[in-house]
């Protein structure tokens, strides 16, 4: 699986007129979900989103995760990520996961966030949606997590 996160001081995501989810100063990660990816990848990927340190500490530097900050989660169903980019000038989509299976390993990404993390919102899987953010730093970094 495949987080595309970026450090925020607000996030939202809208699909049609209505505020699907939003959240204050955190983290806005895009989830791909790849052909081979399993339960156990989403397992690591959310441990690493959670831990990864993008915040700064007392002295400035990045060494604070979002589970020792508390901030807000956004999470958004993005199957773009897992295209296949390496050639042409259109992507392809046969290393992402079918959208039936995508669709349950996200849910199960979402319903194990919000048992590990406070505040968790979310985007709509299949939906057309508009995101909103302001990135602060800009701090954006793109996690893989594969379970051989």
């Amino acid at each position: 699986m495949i987080a595309l996160i970026q450090r925020v001081n607000f996030a939202e995501v809208a699909v049609d007129d209505r505020l699907a989810g939003r959240i204050g100063r955190g983290i806005l990660a895009f989830i791909g979900v790849q052909a081979l990816d399993t339960e156990a990848c989403g397992s690591r990927l959310l441990e690493r989103v959670l831990g990864y340190r993008v915040f700064p500490d007392d002295e400035g530097r990045m060494n604070r995760s979002l589970a020792d900050t508390g901030g807000g989660l956004l999470l958004v169903p993005q199957f773009t990520l897992a295209a296949d980019t390496r050639k042409g000038a259109r992507a392809g989509f046969s290393t992402a996961a079918a959208p039936e299976v995508a669709q349950v390993l996200f849910a199960r990404f979402v319903a194990e966030a919000r048992q590990r993390h406070p505040e968790v919102a979310t985007g709509e899987f299949g939906a057309h949606m508009r995101v909103a953010l302001e990135n602060d730093g800009p701090v954006t970094f793109w996690l893989e997590a594969h379970v051989d």
